[in-house]
């Protein structure tokens, strides 16, 4: 039996708890700022729910950044298809709350000059940036995560890097 095979799998409740931060941090990588990224944490932490029991023991990470990538994908996609135009705010009537510590925490981990440059890169190599340098997974994770062969990946994180030197490099 290997390493993998032994490992319960385990609740809902135990992975919304143990993954949370992971899941936002990548989320917002992802998304870009808070709003949208505790709804793609909420879809992904939903779609785990209903996929708890077909999980295999193996990288829990691996099968989240998974998730979270097609969530945020899908979410690419119907955005294009039906693009909306968000209401403004009244200040006068709504107050933002203070965000939590680790939401604070998360926001003030990159500078936000590289964090609006993550955010103005395309989509492909945006997520295989995070998956990579934030998220961690390594390029055969990321090319199981999002079905491309391991040489895209490879070819996605490079143009993506590029592109951000690029932007974070100009006066």
């Amino acid at each position: 039996m290997t390493e993998a095979e032994e490992q319960p799998v385990p609740d809902w409740e135990e992975v919304a708890r143990t993954y949370g931060r992971f899941l936002y941090t990548v989320a917002y990588r992802l998304a870009g700022n808070h709003e949208d990224a505790q709804d793609l944490a909420q879809e992904v932490l939903l779609r785990v729910r209903r996929g708890l029991e077909t999980y295999k023991p193996g990288s829990m990470e691996g099968w989240l950044s998974r998730i979270t990538t097609n969530v945020f994908l899908d979410e690419v996609r119907r955005r294009r298809r039906r693009p909306t135009d968000a209401l403004p705010d009244d200040p006068d009537r709504v107050v933002p709350p203070a965000p939590a510590a680790d939401v604070a925490l998360a926001e003030q981990t990159l500078p936000e000059d590289v964090q609006a440059a993550l955010a103005a890169l395309p989509d492909e190599f945006r997520v295989a940036v995070v998956l990579c340098d934030v998220a961690g997974r390594s390029y055969q994770e990321i090319s199981e995560s999002l079905g491309v062969p391991l040489g895209t990946v490879r070819s996605r994180i490079h143009r993506g890097r590029a592109i951000l030197r690029e932007q974070l490099t100009r006066p």
